[in-house]
């Protein structure tokens, strides 16, 4: 009887490369995927182990997921990714229902951790996380046919006190451009029109490889690929963003203006304390730049409030810091306090109550932002990538370049003039806090 595996996947984008990886390599295997948890009789969880809430997650699918030995048709679930690089030994100590573990380094070994687990074996492999993407490996994209993500990069070398990313990912490693075009070619060929560009540190790529910066030039030759419509950038570590870097977004035409920085904080005591590079005056300096040379850009950051040591002011200065600067995309976190990483040892812990606090008031304040930003949409032609059709509404529903898959907002379209996986020009009439809706334009 052929195998039929489900692979579930938890956590980021590259762990979503990851997943699609180890597809590839199942299929070529000769094992059957299967989308139906009930139907399948191996289960990988591609974990997360980032923060205190992925852990929990990963923990509570893992339990669920292992039910199924009892009330379907599952015989071995194996767990990869982030958790098990970092708990491998606890994982198979206290959960028994695991019947292999593969590492954050080690997924290309997949089939081989599948046909031992399948033997009763209880196979484990977890060396260092120094997983080389030069590879040729299979990948089955799993998204939709016209956009996919492209990891550029693996691990980090920045070491910011409250990140456990080095330890789960090891040390930052680019891919060679020759490896990432190849890719990037392959995916064009299967109706692939946007790529977004992956990384834990995007902006330092190619600097162990080349001995330089070198993701402007990258971004260049990905656009030169027949078929390729949109590049959008992720991740991009505001330290190592260069003058080449914002004119390359600014003058191609290929490229989202959208850039994806996560700034982590506004304030120079807790940028301090987290390791981060720059203070307040270099992360103004850097946001005028980037706004003055691409006027229409589109900003998403990432902040973290109840870092250890923040206090009252720090908090009501980061509040003023979004009312100014006022950034099109906003994600806040509470601080997770990570066993091994230096900020979990810092005194002046902030208490979890008043971080859920600070973390709705600053949320507040950017959905009123968020509000005056789309305005200035109302009345512009956009072209928006369809992505599904709402019978219930009869629009079509898709994205402007203005907006990442899955965690930006989305542009609801009647009359729309083109299919689901084609580009439309819509014409915008109104605005919400995070979605806009218009007219397909013929």
């Amino acid at each position: 009887m052929t195998e039929k595996v489900k692979i579930v996947t938890l956590g980021c984008e590259k762990n979503l490369v990851d997943s699609e990886i180890m597809s590839g390599l199942i299929d070529q295997r000769g094992y059957r995927l299967v989308e139906n948890h009930e139907e399948a009789t191996v289960i990988i969880v591609n974990t997360c182990g980032f923060i205190d809430a992925a852990k929990e997650e990963s923990v509570n699918t893992i339990l669920d997921l292992a039910d199924l030995k009892e009330t379907a048709k599952l015989k071995a679930l194996i767990v990869s990714g982030c958790l098990t690089q970092r708990y491998k030994q606890a994982l198979m100590e206290e959960m028994p229902e695991i019947d292999g573990i593969v590492g954050t380094g080690d997924f290309y070994n997949i089939t081989q951790i599948v046909d031992e687990a399948l033997k009763g074996k209880k196979p484990i492999q977890v060396g260092n996380p120094v997983f080389n993407y030069e590879e040729a490996l299979p990948r089955k994209v799993s998204t939709a046919k016209y956009t996919t993500y492209v990891k550029i990069a693996e691990g980090c070398d920045n070491n910011c006190t409250f990140c456990s990313i080095p330890i789960m990912r090891g040390n930052f490693r680019s891919r060679s451009m020759k490896s990432i075009v190849a890719e990037v070619k392959l995916m064009a060929s299967q109706g692939v029109k946007e790529i977004s560009l992956i990384a834990q540190d995007s902006t330092n790529y190619g600097t162990d490889l080349y001995g330089e910066y070198k993701l402007a030039e990258l971004m260049g030759m990905v656009t030169e690929v027949d078929g390729i419509e949109w590049v959008r950038l992720h991740y991009a570590y505001p330290g190592f963003f260069t003058d080449e870097l914002i004119e390359m977004i600014a003058t191609n035409p290929k490229i989202c203006k959208y850039v994806d920085m996560p700034l982590q904080h506004s304030e120079d005591a807790v940028l301090k304390r987290m390791r981060r590079p720059g203070r307040n005056r270099d992360i103004r300096e850097l946001i005028a730049k980037i706004r003055s040379r691409i006027p229409n850009v589109s900003l998403r950051t990432s902040l973290i409030v109840g870092f250890p040591g923040e206090t009252e002011e720090d908090f009501a200065r980061l509040c003023d810091f979004v009312r100014e600067i006022k950034f099109d995309r906003l994600g806040v976190f509470t601080y997770s306090k990570e066993e091994d990483t230096p900020a979990s040892r810092l005194p002046d812990q902030v208490p979890d109550e008043v971080k859920e606090w600070r973390a709705t008031t600053l949320m507040e304040i950017q959905r009123e932002v968020s509000n005056q930003n789309a305005s200035k949409f109302v009345g512009q032609v956009l072209d928006v990538l369809v992505e599904r059709y709402d019978g219930r509404s009869d629009v079509y529903i898709g994205r402007s370049q203005y907006d990442a898959p899955e965690i930006d907002g989305e542009v609801y379209v009647t009359n729309c003039p083109v299919g689901i996986g084609e580009m439309a020009k819509v014409r915008i009439t109104h605005a919400y806090e995070y979605d806009l809706s218009g007219e397909g334009v013929l």
